[in-house]
């Protein structure tokens, strides 16, 4: 039987990421929707690692015959007490738009400059096998927040997240240079030798 991987996520926009991440893996990558599941999932976790593993263990109890893949990610902001983090997506409200969140956030560090600006993404992705084995991996890219919102790439807190090494926000690169250094790009990379060891042990060569 054909191996395929299930992303415990409803977010489009991160699947088109991940899906282009994980090309190389040659396995179907399907979000929950596509694979016909909605679980209310309560994710009370107090940190990324915590959160992603609840998302991977619930979908993997529906999908035991799939791969399960759950990332809990968010951004970090010094001056705020490392806010929103894994608060993230809900902080300000679940139905926020991030227009308002990205705004606030940038009203908070109103008279700070430089590196007192600093701020983080970080991801944790966790892995449910087939046969109940989990792993957990992370990444993280260092940052600032910028002074206003820019670029329409990404989504997000992609529009302050501000690259100085590179002159732009996170919301300006390209689809395929964000993918190279972002947080979740990086997690996804490390996470990538442990599902071809797992493919390897299941067949015996590693191919499909």
């Amino acid at each position: 039987m054909t191996a395929d991987i299930v992303f415990a996520t409803a977010n489009d926009h991160k699947m088109i990421e991940i899906r282009d991440i994980l090309a190389d893996l040659g396995l179907p990558v399907r979000s929950m929707r596509e694979a016909g599941i909605d679980p209310d999932i309560v994710e009370d976790g107090k940190t990324f690692e915590e959160n992603a593993i609840i998302k991977a263990r619930a979908v993997h109890s529906l999908l035991p015959a799939s791969l399960v893949l759950a990332d809990d990610s968010g951004l970090e902001v010094d001056a705020m007490g490392k806010e929103p983090g894994v608060h993230s997506s809900r902080w300000l409200g679940e139905h926020t738009s991030y227009d308002i969140k990205n705004a606030e956030i940038i009203r908070r560090l109103e008279g700070l400059q430089g590196s007192e600006r600093s701020a983080r993404f970080r991801c944790a992705i966790a892995a449910v096998f087939p046969d109940g084995s989990e792993a957990m991996v992370d990444g993280s890219i260092e940052g600032e927040i910028g002074f206003c919102q820019s670029g329409t790439n990404g989504f997000g807190y992609d529009p302050i997240f501000y690259l100085p090494s590179r002159g732009m926000t996170t919301a300006e690169l390209s689809p395929e240079e964000k993918n190279r250094i972002s947080h979740r790009g990086r997690a996804l990379e490390k996470i990538k030798p442990l599902i071809r060891e797992w493919l390897s042990s299941r067949d015996g060569s590693g191919s499909l």
